[in-house]
């Protein structure tokens, strides 16, 4: 990947995340949100807060710790939000992180690529489209 054509492998994104979504279904899964935290930022605190009726400070000290890079994340895994059925009870209102999860659409792929191989060890849309990529631009 470190080799590849930037521009072939951003153009080549779109379709691919579309095609790992549309045959995987992450609630068959949830392996992120039983084994990792996103960043909770301040406008997600403000906006879940407030979703949750509940006061900033409270949600912090009931759902969040700061982790080693200084980012509030939660304090237990899996995620108090995931649901028995893989579902997640604040869906609509969820951290951008998660929104954004795997970032398979994104240059992130390009720009932080030891983040998407430690993605892809538990993430099987991130393997898929990491394997269709290889499969491409071999």
């Amino acid at each position: 990947m470190a080799k590849a054509n930037k521009n072939k492998v951003l153009k080549a994104l779109p379709q691919l995340h579309e095609e790992a979504f549309e045959k995987i279904d992450c609630l068959q899964c949830a392996a992120c949100c039983k084994n990792y935290s996103p960043r909770f930022k301040t406008p997600d605190v403000k906006r879940i807060s407030k979703h949750l009726g509940m006061k900033e400070s409270l949600f912090i000290e009931t759902y969040l710790r700061v982790d080693e890079e200084g980012d509030f994340v939660v304090k237990a895994s899996p995620c108090p939000f995931l649901g028995d059925d893989n579902a997640c009870s604040i869906y609509d209102v969820r951290p951008s992180d998660c929104h954004r999860f795997p970032y398979t659409d994104e240059d992130v792929i390009i720009k932080r690529q030891s983040l998407t191989l430690k993605n892809s060890s538990f993430c099987p849309i991130t393997f898929y489209v990491l394997e269709k990529l290889e499969q491409q631009l071999s």
